[in-house]
């Protein structure tokens, strides 16, 4: 299988040496304060509507700003019994959504079989794609798979012209996802009245939060059709969080204070009411249960006494328990807030 290698940046601090740094930070309010102000703490869940999976850190890109730390070199992939015990503990409730992300999560062996698993289940299912996999050697009927089961894409582009994008993703990068995007379009993906669903996501390139989700949206979808003729449902804006690839990005850059005084500055009550980990619950490679893929990341585990594995599912004990939470969760809670479906308010 070929897999095109991007050079990746050193590597990253061990997760509690991450979750150090960011309570370290001179002059920065602890989050969980801030949370107590406005009478969220502890954050609860409301439900669990979003099933999401973290199937491995394999990945053929090594974008700049990835919090996965993902990449080519990575040997974490979600095994076989794994993948069954999560569709077991699925198929024993009625969760809407079956999110599936990695990596590249259609890397994973697995992904076909969790794909038709959850649709069996008459689940939604969602693929979060880095679009240049769709053109990887034997994974290039995946577009046709996905469009067959009515998966909806969720696509990564940086930006709508190429600078910009290489700049975080790799050479060449800009020019397959915009192959990729189009091959899309031909299926039927991002064609009103088609039923399949491309949203794409933009990630600022640099230690800035994201500009307001309905004006960029606009300017994707006036440049993408304008270019490339290239169309696509919604944009969401996800801001970059201050951990693994970009946290050493804002560290080698001097960036890491005035990053971070500016995320808490654009505190939103408002986002901090509607984060995602509210309504949704992460599982990891291996398995592990978190609140959100970021906390996966961080390894902070779900609150002591709730189930920690999958194989211990407990769906009553999980719909509303405490949430985790560190300094980290600025940046799902400045400005319009940030969340896997872009902005929260």
């Amino acid at each position: 299988m070929a897999i095109a290698i991007v050079a990746r940046n050193k590597p990253v601090a061990a997760a509690d040496a991450q979750l150090a740094r960011l309570g370290a930070i001179k002059g920065l309010q602890p989050f969980t304060q801030k949370m107590r102000e406005i009478g969220l703490a502890p954050l609860r869940a409301t439900g669990i509507s979003v099933f999401q999976i973290n199937v491995g850190k394999f990945c053929n890109q090594s974008c700049r700003h990835c919090h996965v730390d993902a990449g080519p070199d990575r040997t974490e992939q979600m095994s076989r019994e794994t993948a069954e015990a999560c569709i077991k503990a699925f198929a024993q409730t009625d969760i809407p959504t079956f999110d599936i992300t990695g990596g590249a999560p259609e890397l994973n062996p697995n992904f076909r079989w969790l794909v038709e698993q959850a649709r069996a289940l008459d689940r939604h299912v969602i693929d979060r794609c880095n679009l240049s996999i769709l053109l990887t050697g034997p994974k290039r009927d995946l577009g046709e798979f996905l469009a067959r089961n009515r998966v909806e894409i969720i696509a990564s582009l940086p930006y709508f012209r190429p600078s910009q994008t290489d700049a975080q993703r790799g050479d060449g990068v800009f020019d397959k996802s915009i192959e990729a995007l189009q091959l899309l379009n031909r299926l039927g993906y991002g064609v009103p009245g088609s039923g399949l669903t491309l949203n794409l996501v933009y990630n600022p390139v640099g230690a800035f939060l994201p500009p307001k989700q309905e004006a960029i949206e606009a300017q994707f979808r006036r440049e993408l059709a304008r270019q490339y003729d290239i169309k696509f449902n919604h944009l969401y804006t996800i801001t970059n969080m201050p951990i693994s690839r970009f946290l050493e990005f804002l560290l080698d850059s001097g960036n890491l204070e005035g990053y971070m005084e500016r995320l808490a500055n654009a505190f939103n009550p408002g986002a901090a009411a509607g984060v995602m980990c509210r309504y949704t619950l992460s599982v990891s490679w291996d398995g592990k249960l978190y609140d959100c893929d970021f906390n996966q990341m961080l390894e902070l585990p779900l609150a002591h006494g709730l189930p920690q594995h999958i194989r211990d599912f407990d769906a009553a004990k999980l719909h509303q328990r405490a949430i985790v939470v560190a300094n980290h969760c600025y940046g799902c809670t400045a400005g319009t807030g940030s969340s896997c479906g872009g902005s929260v308010v």
